[in-house]
């Protein structure tokens, strides 16, 4: 009796490449792709969920994302792994209250002596409280928190409250061409509903194959952060395929999930700082060689844009935006020679990420013709292009 198929790294890379839509972009809204991804992470402000909807999106502009959240129809919080994520209004109440004991465990482990002993129930009640009140930093947070716990740490206490609420970052925090403190409010008070009080952690673990199977147990608990997961995969057999990956490890999958034939070709494609794409498997070898992990995956905890090229992670990228009347321009870094044709791409995807960035913030920086080691031509838009080795 034959076990279930072996799919080889590239085939793993090119079903992953199709539900993250960077085989070709998708025309779908951005509320629905972020939905569809589970979210984008969002720790850094404001490019990196802009710049994911952007390699992701064809025709997306920086007004559909930044009109989502001023409306509130997406949202920034800590979900998956403890990390600031942007989800959807509807996700926001579903997953935070799914994903609960992975900010209880952030909060044990590093404030957990500065907490101990303390009544978290009314340190949460009166920091929702002073939020609802109005929205604030964790700086003004603390102090306040501190006022009734003079023995406290008000920082801990702080991030006492982060960890025991869902608390949203609100604009202007997060908006591309606009600045502001990170003040933090309810995600109850903010999007006036209350938390899905019944979620479902079988349609979690559904939603992560939807967008980055076929996966391990241990690729799933990787990206939410939660761990025990292997009885929800075994509960939801029947509704699931299996495979094996080159090491026999169990592959669990939607039957009717793209499965690309492994010889598609994939565009290059310039991904944004910290992208789900290489942070969501235990396994990343799907998308970044081993060689290259150290480079990508940095000890300062910092995950740079992502050069992917032929559906492998080949090097690295930065916006850098000089300001109003200053220069901005798209640094590549490849991690090895690229041939003519990748370059070329390469190009054409960096000056696309110019012209976003021109018309998300025209006062931003200022417009330039090529200029470095192998810059675009008159192509250009709002901005340089240069290649330079990686360090």
């Amino acid at each position: 009796m034959t076990g279930p198929a072996v799919l080889t790294p590239r085939a793993l890379g090119r079903a992953l490449l199709a539900r993250q839509h960077l085989l070709a972009r998708s025309t779908m809204t951005p509320a629905a792709l972020v939905h569809h991804l589970g979210g984008l992470q969002a720790q850094a402000v404001p490019q990196p969920p802009y710049l994911g909807l952007l390699s992701r999106l064809d025709g997306f502009s920086a007004a559909q994302l930044t009109t989502l959240l001023d409306e509130r129809g997406v949202v920034r919080i800590a979900l998956q792994r403890g990390t600031i994520h942007l989800v959807t209004a509807e996700d926001c109440l579903t997953l935070r209250p799914l994903l609960q004991p992975v900010l209880d465990q952030g909060l044990r482990s590093t404030f957990g002596k500065q907490l101990a002993g303390l009544d978290l129930d009314a340190l949460a009640a009166e920091a929702r409280t002073l939020l609802e009140e109005q929205p604030r930093t964790f700086q003004q947070l603390g102090p306040l928190l501190a006022a009734t716990r003079p023995d406290r740490d008000p920082a801990a206490l702080a991030q006492g409250a982060r960890g025991l609420l869902p608390l949203v970052q609100v604009p202007p925090r997060g908006i591309w061409g606009r600045s502001g403190a990170a003040a933090h409010t309810t995600a109850e008070h903010w999007l006036g509903r209350p938390l899905d009080p019944e979620p479902v952690l079988d349609d979690l673990a559904l939603r992560y194959l939807a967008a980055f199977g076929p996966a391990t147990v241990a690729d799933l608990q990787k990206w939410c952060g939660l761990s025990r997961l292997g009885p929800v995969l075994k509960r939801l057999a029947p509704r699931l395929v299996t495979f094996r990956d080159e090491q026999g490890r169990l592959l669990h999958d939607l039957p009717d999930a793209p499965r690309p034939d492994p010889s598609v070709p994939a565009p290059v494609r310039l991904l944004a700082p910290f992208d789900n794409l290489v942070l969501s498997h235990a396994d990343r070898t799907r998308v970044l060689p081993e060689e290259y992990r150290p480079r990508v995956m940095t000890q300062n905890g910092l995950v740079p844009g992502i050069l992917l090229v032929d559906g492998l992670v080949a090097g690295s990228w930065q916006l850098t935006e000089g300001g109003r009347g200053g220069a901005r321009a798209v640094v590549i870094r490849p991690f090895a020679l690229l041939r003519p044709a990748d370059r070329q791409a390469a190009e054409a995807e960096a000056a696309r990420v110019l012209a976003f960035a021109a018309d998300a913030a025209p006062d931003g920086g200022g417009t330039g013709g090529g200029a470095g080691g192998g810059a675009a031509g008159d192509g250009a838009a709002g901005g340089e292009i240069r290649f330079e080795d990686a360090a």
